[in-house]
């Protein structure tokens, strides 16, 4: 059990046990299956804990060169890069720190497949795919929402590779399940299997939350192998992001002050829902109060929660607790792991919580403190 109150508050506080069990279920499906599953930097970017990481899972997956490079200096690999698009400035450093390169339309991979040959080295080349087909229903992280930009359609790609091409990238699946993966596959096929013999990799992309705790592992293994079966020569690749952090760890913070207006309590707190959990308001989704209901119950206190920016809609409520709530009582909202921590803003000057880890023998090791030079520094 974390004593919070032994934590700074505002804090991302990972769970290394926590961690090491959603390790544990992907390496497991990784060898079971015969697949290879790699780390999306995108949802999970928390460098300091990669060497638990690189335990079980030995590859990553980067979309910019920041990204690249950290695989390289602290993942101790090359990156399966994938961009929307690259630029002369970038593609050299991309080109640096990647194992694998995926191009996002013909015309970029015909612009810059001869710096790839030029350079001399194995960088093995593909192309995004776009089924046009996803199950995803939030428009926002929808990537085959008609005219989407990522990707490229069968029309456009006719019976032929270019040259050069080894792999299809797809990624059209958000948080889903292994039955969401079997009707893209059945598309993928229809649409694009006589290219499969044309290749040697085949990455699935994200979005597979395997570590979900209604998640059909037996069922996404056996997906997996029929595929094989199907195409023996295929390396397949996963890149899930969320399902490595999911449920691992919380976003601690404080109560700082009890307004009420017409009727409404709500509880300010140190940290934002626009600068620290964007994913609740992009959505959106109401996240999990240790402690609290997740909907108002009569005659119980009751209150909304207040974010610390300008922003009018940096709140979302309701919810209530057994005890009415006064300042300095920390709040614990729960799965703030993944996509949260890389997806903060300084919007305001807000700073960012601080990073920490609860080691498997209780011990908290904090691992990053913010202020004003971090602000400062960005705006520069």
């Amino acid at each position: 059990m974390i004593d919070f109150s032994k934590i700074p508050s505002p804090c991302y506080v990972l769970e290394e046990d926590l961690l090491r069990k959603n390790l544990q279920l992907i390496k497991s499906v990784k060898e079971r299956a015969g697949i290879d599953i790699i780390l999306a930097f995108k949802a999970f970017a928390m460098w300091k804990t990669f060497p638990i990481v690189r335990e079980y899972i030995e590859h990553s997956t980067a979309s910019s060169t920041a990204e690249a490079q950290l695989a390289f200096e602290e993942m101790d690999n090359l990156a399966h890069t994938y961009a929307p698009s690259y630029t002369d400035d970038d593609f050299p450093t991309f080109l640096k720190y990647s194992s694998h390169i995926t191009f996002n339309s013909l015309s970029q991979f015909e612009r810059f497949y001869p710096q790839v040959q030029a350079s001399g080295r194995n960088v093995r080349c593909g192309v995004r795919i776009n089924p046009e087909f996803s199950v995803v229903e939030t428009d926002l992280y929808n990537p085959s929402v008609p005219g989407s930009r990522l990707g490229v359609t069968c029309d456009l790609i006719g019976s032929m590779l270019p040259e050069g091409i080894s792999g299809l990238h797809l990624h059209n699946l958000c948080e889903s399940n292994s039955y969401d993966l079997e009707k893209t596959l059945e598309v993928v096929e229809e649409k694009f299997g006589h290219l499969f013999s044309q290749i040697e990799w085949l990455n699935l992309g994200g979005g597979h939350l395997i570590t979900h705790k209604d998640y059909d592992v037996e069922h996404l293994i056996s997906l997996l192998k029929a595929l094989k079966l199907r195409y023996p020569h295929l390396e397949i690749i996963l890149e899930p992001g969320s399902a490595f952090a999911w449920k691992t760890g919380v976003l601690v913070a404080s109560v700082t002050d009890i307004v009420e207006s017409r009727g409404v309590k709500t509880a300010m707190l140190n940290v934002s829902f626009a600068c620290h959990m964007p994913d609740c308001l992009e959505m959106p989704y109401k996240p999990c109060i240790r402690g609290a209901y997740q909907e108002p119950v009569a005659d119980k206190p009751t209150y909304r929660m207040g974010g610390n920016s300008c922003l009018s809609g940096d709140f979302m409520g309701d919810w209530s607790f057994d005890e009415p709530l006064k300042v300095g009582d920390i709040i614990v909202f729960e799965d703030m792991i993944h996509y949260t921590i890389v997806k903060t803003t300084m919007f305001n000057g807000v700073s960012h919580p601080s990073i920490g880890l609860c080691t498997q023998n209780g011990h908290f090791e904090l691992y990053r403190k913010f202020g004003y030079e971090d602000y400062k520094g960005r705006m520069n």
